[in-house]
This record gives C-alpha cells, structure tokens and sequence, in this order.
C-alpha cells in the first residue's frame, strides 16, 4: 500500500465551492459562483450577506496549523460598496484563478469555515 502525500489527499477548491453553494442552499440560503478560479487551486473568497445585506467578505487562508481558517479581507463596511467592487477589481487583476462565492444565509461566515476549513 502506498501512503498518500498529505497535498494529495487535499480536496481542490472547486469541490470545496460546490460543496459549499449545495450545503447552503439545502439549509435555505442563497449561495452562488460569482467568479469561477482554479478548479485545483484556487483561492477562495466569500462574499457574506445576511438578508442581502452585505456583512463581510473572507478569504480561505491556511493557518499554522497546517488547516484552512476564514480571515476577514478587503475594505471595511463603512467604505462602502465602491470600495468593495475596487478591492475585488484588483484582487481579480493579480490572481486571475481566485474564485468568488456569494452566500446569503445566518450566520454565513460560520456556515462557510465549517464547510470549507
């Protein structure tokens, strides 16, 4: 028997998306692929709404641990949606394989680290 790496046993980011636009639509909320990245691995940003209003946005990051955290990113609330659209222009700009995911449930950061970290 042949052990497996521990990169080879990782599940790529577009099954850890889909997983998590499934989960949370069978919960009752609205989940959605603004941005389709890397489907091995690309970096995976969340967008969170609760009740269509926008409450942060989080990128899937790896922690010391050798894990996956969610870490808050991007412009504060206060600065608008403007800011968010030139955070994400950017973002986009400098990593063509990033993926953005658009989650409108309660409490969807918690939602979104238990399904993807």
């Amino acid at each position: 028997m042949v052990a497996e790496s521990q990169d080879s046993a990782r599940l790529t980011s577009a099954i850890l998306v889909n997983a998590l636009v499934r989960r949370t639509n069978a919960a009752g909320g609205f989940a959605t692929i603004i941005v389709k990245g890397d489907e091995t691995s690309g970096v995976i940003l969340v967008q969170v709404l609760e009740k269509g209003k926008e409450t942060g946005l989080f990128e899937r990051v790896s922690n010391f641990a050798g894990g996956y955290a969610l870490m808050r990113c991007g412009p504060s609330l206060e600065d608008g949606p403007e800011a968010l659209a030139t955070y994400v222009a950017r973002r986009r700009r400098s990593d063509p394989d990033l993926w953005i995911i658009e989650l409108d449930i309660p409490e969807a950061e918690r939602f979104a680290a238990e399904t993807i970290c």
